[in-house]
């Protein structure tokens, strides 16, 4: 039998069955009790409020009108084909229009009959519209669940709706279901934690997330839910952390020798920020402790990471110990080895590079410096992590761009080393707070928030295609001065040829624009052979071409100092944290650097947000927030792979103070009572133990 009542398969609810079953599995990812009263409402109907058709304006949102439907009549041919039926009140005539289910509109939707519609309303013609309204029979005796104040309205789907699952199918499911668990729910919340926030309890919370009877009971139930997600995320998180402070010994870097002294009086090209000095601080002292160390960096474009990485391993190494540096790609592999050999001499340290393309006599000689620790410190790519590749002893490892590695291919580093080595994650991606304390919560966190001093800020410009020929006249004054360029398409995928043409075409006009042999071009895109990429990327790199056509394989990897202009061809395509990692690739020198968002006249709102932040501000932070708000954090950061941020309710863009409330709780739990071994927190003991057994955790009994 199954663990709970809640573990059951949806199957067996009253009205499902294997074949509705099979299809809420494969259209919701809906398999249990548990899941669909986790399929909560995305928004709710008021049935208090009602608008007539005269009423409505151009600023009217979703709007829900009764009225009568006194025609119906199918319009067009094949994809232009419609159904648009006149509805009409007291006041006034408006249409209805669907695109889609046209065979279900024409069976279910009957002329002469009173419905309720719910929608937004568009203006065209002349007339006010609703594009597939959600339609019900009117009836002046609201009865059932399925009409309260606050309807409830669930996502559904065009193959459930065949199967009259639609939002009202999925409501009726989930109204019988609650008749039946609601008795077997248990809380999963300390009494204590409930008082101090006045949360109701998970039988209420569910009720009322599902079926509220008014505004007030639907708040109080949104806010225990998402406080349940986030808290649970976060004791899982800190206690992961406690536990790994107890288990895992650290090698303890306990003296600041000759090494680090050497270069940073002799070798050091620049002073430090102040935000570099309390990184290294940071991580000094977290080094001494005794403890494995895990702390994220994470500093914007240009903020100086590699030096605080190349102090932190030098520091390694003063104390008898060997660092390593992985990174996502050999392009940015190579870039860490050239600006750290740049910046030390083998009389200080012994650097070297391992990455896919290294060749078989250079790898055995490698391996066999490696152990013997005549290789100070190693720096590649996922070539690092071979079985082959053993240390003598490995004292500390730094991953750049960590959420492009999984978890499995970081832990086989850290188990190149009797004691686990301390770990050092960078990212150049600027993360929001929330993200951070979601996805990194289990790493304490060092934020370099200062650029080195004589950077000037990168001047952002927007333009749309009718000023291409004033876009290409600044280019060549720039090149004229002696300046490199990049321009940047959108990246090409295998299956979209469409790239690949209008990339093609843009080198077309580029090559028009810029004839040789008084412009040298760099083509690079990621269809070409690597040694073809690195050939191009070469020439540019020392000069021998002014431009850069690519994709955004130069998103990271590529350090020109003499590039000042970056130009993004369709920046609306681009999220806004890529388009900022791209412009982070010009003012890394001393001269004014310039970044053109070049765009087509037509935006959407969301474009025109991300390309006016674009103009507007250079902090990483800023954009990472609005980008967050824009996009949700899925994509900002890959953390679609992590799993931690599968979340139902709770969200990081707007729910900011219950994620800070939840986390500083389980601080606070975790301090007084670290092993939750005190009576109040059973149910917390039980949910780590659960954990710990490999059990899934959105239960809610």
């Amino acid at each position: 039998m199954f663990s709970s009542v809640l573990d059951t398969p949806v199957e067996f609810i009253k009205g499902v069955g294997p074949t509705r079953a099979d299809v809420l599995k494969k259209e919701l990812g809906l398999f249990t009790y548990q899941d669909l009263l986790s399929h909560y409402p995305f928004r709710y109907i008021d049935r208090t409020k009602y608008f007539k058709i005269n009423q409505i304006n151009s600023d009217s949102q979703y709007i829900q009108i009764i009225g009568r439907v006194i025609s119906k009549k199918v319009i067009g041919e094949k994809r232009a084909k419609r159904i648009v039926a006149v509805f009409k009140d007291d006041t006034g005539l408006m249409e209805l229009v669907w695109f889609q289910s046209l065979k279900w509109v024409d069976e279910n939707i009957t002329v002469g009959l009173a419905y309720v519609a719910f929608g937004k309303p568009n203006f065209f013609n002349g007339t006010f519209s609703i594009s597939h309204p959600e339609m019900e029979l009117y009836q002046n005796k609201p009865t059932g669940r399925g009409n309260l104040t606050l309807q409830p309205v669930y996502n559904s789907t065009e193959k459930l709706k065949k199967f009259n699952l639609d939002s009202k199918g999925l409501q009726r499911l989930i109204a019988g279901l609650l008749d039946l668990v609601i008795p077997q729910v248990v809380e999963n919340l300390p009494q204590y934690i409930l008082d101090k926030y006045q949360l109701p309890s998970k039988k209420m919370a569910l009720l009322n997330i599902h079926f509220p009877k008014n505004q007030q009971d639907l708040n109080a139930a949104e806010r225990r839910l998402k406080f349940e997600e986030l808290f649970f995320i976060q004791l899982q998180l800190l206690n992961n952390k406690h536990l790994r402070a107890l288990k895992f010994k650290g090698v303890n870097f306990d003296k600041v020798g000759e090494k680090v002294n050497r270069f940073y009086k002799e070798f050091l090209p620049f002073e430090l920020t102040n935000a570099q000095k309390r990184v290294i601080k940071e991580i000094r002292l977290d080094t001494q402790r005794g403890v494995q160390m895990n702390r994220l960096v994470q500093g914007d474009v240009g903020s100086g990471k590699t030096a605080v990485a190349l102090m932190s391993m030098l520091l390694a190494n003063d104390n008898g110990y060997q660092a390593c540096m992985m990174a996502p790609t050999e392009i940015l592999a190579r870039q860490h080895y050239a600006s750290i050999t740049e910046l030390v001499t083998d009389d200080l340290v012994r650097v070297a590079i391992l990455t896919g393309n290294s060749k078989k006599k250079e790898r055995t000689i490698l391996h066999k410096q490696l152990e013997s620790g005549e290789i100070d410190i190693l720096i590649g790519t996922h070539a690092l992590i071979e079985d082959k590749v053993q240390f003598k002893n490995l004292g500390l490892v730094v991953i750049d761009e960590q959420h492009r590695f999984g978890v499995e291919q970081r832990a086989k580093l850290w188990r190149k080393s009797f004691i686990p080595p301390h770990i050092l994650v960078m990212t150049a991606t600027p993360i929001p707070r929330t993200l951070a304390m979601t996805l990194y919560g289990d790493l304490d966190v060092s934020v370099i928030d200062e650029l080195p001093a004589g950077r000037k800020p990168i001047e952002t410009r927007h333009l749309f295609e009718g000023q291409r020929m004033r876009m290409f006249g600044f280019m060549k004054q720039e090149i004229a001065k002696g300046r490199q360029v990049y321009v940047v398409y959108p990246l090409i995928k295998e299956s979209e040829k469409l790239d690949l043409l209008h990339l093609e075409a843009g080198i077309e006009q580029m090559s028009y624009q810029f004839p040789r042999p008084d412009y040298q071009m760099s083509i690079v895109h990621g269809q070409m052979p690597n040694a073809d990429k690195q050939f191009e990327m070469q020439q540019f790199i020392d000069g021998k071409s002014q431009i850069m056509v690519a994709t955004t394989v130069i998103e990271v990897g590529v350090n020109v100092p003499n590039a000042s202009v970056m130009v993004i061809e369709n920046a609306e395509r681009f999220g806004l944290s890529q388009l900022h990692q791209l412009r982070g690739r010009v003012g890394r020198g001393a001269e004014q650097s310039f970044c053109i968002l070049m765009s087509g006249n037509k935006l959407s709102k969301e474009g025109k947000v991300r390309l006016e932040t674009m103009v507007r501000t250079n902090n990483g932070f800023e954009i990472s927030e609005i980008d967050l708000q824009l996009r949700g954090p899925g994509d900002i950061t890959g953390t679609q792979q992590s799993g931690v941020l599968d979340l139902k309710l709770a969200d990081l863009a707007t729910d900011q103070v219950i994620l800070q409330e939840a986390r500083n709780t389980v601080i606070q739990i975790l301090e007084d009572d670290m092993r939750l071994e005190k009576p109040e927190n059973a149910l917390l003991k039980a949910y780590i133990k659960k954990l710990e057994r490999g059990i899934s955790f959105d239960k809610i009994s």
